[in-house]
């Protein structure tokens, strides 16, 4: 016996096939399933039928499955943060958030808790166990990698972590499920952040912050609509303008490129590479380090949102707790709010807050 694995099974495809992996292996492996939301009146949140699915996995896995919730830390943590950063014009990642704040911290301190020698789950990552610390890697399968939703978790909540679908793809791990005749095997990807759901995402923001009208401007100055307020928008958005065709204007979409609290205008254009969405200059605060190389390479690489490929970049200035960064191409809607994460080769060495 290789020791007591706790595995957080979230009722999908993926977590399960980590938990078979495991148990294949030599583990002792345990389940733990998460609740997160709780405030689900109309039903749009799947937590229940997650767990009713992940009970299905361990049952055929004969494995004992725990179930914890975590719902007052996610809202102070992760929901608390979402809003508030949205209220301030940002765009907030609750992904990051929920890895940092609730599946890397509570729910790692409550696998150890419960016994565990090692905490695992279903994310497409690699993390390799060295004499200095644990070294966040990239998964084999690049369209399916997740390290952007770690990379802001403490170097130390990788301790004692395994991710068993780091060396996989996709394709494989709905292979062994079927193999394996795991109940789940076909269920559907959980796509989107639970709290919202299948709703409109500004609905739901809808019921947490008023309405601030103001003027949708041109990136002329001229008024050619309104908007409900900054919050509903983010930097590129091409959809749910209600702008609608205007005299003298290509017949193309619009974007938005900019908001200016002061005067609460939102700035459009038919362009969807206009100047003020394009910028190689890239500012963070604060940047978290999961591994600071005693000498960092003139050239690295780096993302500005998850699925987008690696670019080349280099640090042009960096103190305690900023980094800025200037890319070798344009970056497209570097959104404040959103995070750049940092790559020397496979692996991942932080990420840091967009500001600019």
């Amino acid at each position: 016996m290789r020791g007591h694995v706790v595995v957080g099974l979230s009722g999908g495809v993926d977590s399960a096939v980590a938990a078979w992996l495991l148990k294949e292996q030599g583990y002792r492996v345990s389940g733990l399933f998460m609740v997160n939301w709780t405030e689900d009146e109309a039903g749009y949140c799947s937590s229940a039928d997650d767990f009713q699915s992940a009970r299905a996995v361990a049952a055929e896995l004969d494995i004992p499955l725990h179930r914890v919730d975590f719902s007052a830390e996610y809202r102070q943590r992760v929901f608390d943060l979402f809003l508030a950063g949205y209220a301030a014009g940002k765009t907030p990642n609750p992904d990051l958030l929920c890895n940092r704040e609730v599946k890397f911290q509570p729910f790692r301190e409550h696998a150890l808790r419960l016994g565990a020698d090692w905490v695992a789950t279903g994310h497409y990552a690699r993390v390799s166990h060295e004499a200095d610390g644990p070294h966040l890697l990239r998964a084999v399968d690049g369209n399916k990698d997740q390290t952007y939703f770690l990379a802001a978790v403490a170097r130390e909540h990788f301790e004692r972590v395994l991710f068993p679908l780091g060396e996989l793809t996709k394709p494989e791990v709905r292979a062994i499920a079927r193999q394996a005749g795991l109940p789940n095997h076909s269920r559907k990807d959980s796509t989107g952040i639970c709290f919202i759901g299948e709703r409109e995402f500004r609905d739901f923001l809808g019921q947490y912050l008023k309405p601030e009208p103001g003027p949708i401007e041109d990136d002329r100055g001229a008024v050619i609509g309104q908007h409900q307020g900054l919050a509903f928008h983010t930097i590129g958005q091409r959809k749910g303008l209600a702008i609608g065709g205007r005299r003298g204007a290509l017949d193309a979409p619009w974007y938005v490129i900019a908001k200016e609290p002061d005067r609460n205008a939102l700035i459009v254009a038919q362009d969807p590479a206009h100047p003020r969405l394009m910028t190689r200059q890239i500012a963070t605060r604060p940047f978290h380090w999961i591994r600071r190389p005693a000498s960092l390479p003139a050239v690295l690489q780096a993302r500005i949102r998850h699925r987008q490929s690696l670019q080349s970049c280099s640090i042009t200035a960096i103190d305690a707790d900023r980094v800025d960064f200037r890319f070798e191409d344009a970056q497209r809607a570097a959104v404040a709010g959103q995070y750049l994460v940092l790559y020397d080769g496979p692996e991942c060495l932080g990420s840091g807050e967009i500001v600019g």
